[in-house]
């Protein structure tokens, strides 16, 4: 399993990479325009209306959007988790982490695509 992690680590740090970008740069972006401009009323609130966000998801664009969200934060969330398991001494036993973490980003991203691609 280790031979096949090594394999895989440049696709890995590809999907941990871009959603550091996407967590950076869209969602950060969101909650401050769901957190803050629209309890401020710098936002008209009709601008997160239901027909609006169906419209995001109506076309190729918004899907990719939408998958990108979903899928690569899952992707970063799991290389972070497996970094902090060896960083607290568990060298040892980072096959199986490896294993666990990637399988519930793969897992969770499989779920997110298909959801997204039913809308």
């Amino acid at each position: 399993m280790k031979h096949l992690l090594l394999k895989l680590e440049p696709i890995i740090w590809l999907l941990f990479g871009n959603g550091i970008m996407i967590g950076t740069m869209l969602l950060t972006g969101w909650l401050l325009v769901v957190g803050v401009g629209v309890p401020l009323g710098l936002f008209p609130a009709d601008a997160l209306a239901f027909e609006r966000a169906q419209m995001l998801g109506a076309n190729l664009i918004g899907r990719l959007v939408l998958a990108a969200l979903i899928v690569l934060p899952l992707w970063k969330g799991a290389h972070h988790i497996r970094s902090l398991s060896i960083d607290f001494g568990g060298a040892n036993r980072d096959t199986a982490v490896a294993t666990l973490v990637y399988g519930i980003a793969s897992l969770g991203s499989l779920l997110g695509l298909v959801a997204v691609v039913r809308l």
